[in-house]
């Protein structure tokens, strides 16, 4: 009888246990969960003041883009012409 009586005690006294231990998890828990939140703030903070910059860059990589590419259609364009010009002369001889 005694093994009877002195199993649930001993069940009830784990069960205390386990509550205890969860509770001290879930609070240290509940810390890093904050940690990280603090650490994502920032670095989402960080990252809009970086956006600025990266904006720049971009815009400025678009018109050098923009200026290379008309350049290269001008030289392109002039050799077209010297060209066209040399068929068309090189066609009255004939």
């Amino acid at each position: 009888m005694e093994a009877m009586e002195l199993l649930p005690i001993i069940l009830y006294l784990l069960l205390i246990i386990l509550v205890v231990v969860s509770i001290i998890f879930i609070v240290r828990l509940n810390k890093v969960v904050d940690k990280i939140d603090r650490v994502v703030d920032e670095v989402d903070m960080k990252v809009k003041k970086l956006n600025g910059v990266f904006d720049i860059v971009d815009r400025t990589a678009d018109t050098l883009n923009m200026i290379s590419d008309k350049t290269i259609n001008l030289i392109v364009n002039g050799i077209n012409k010297i060209f066209r010009r040399k068929k068309k002369g090189n066609d009255d001889y004939e």
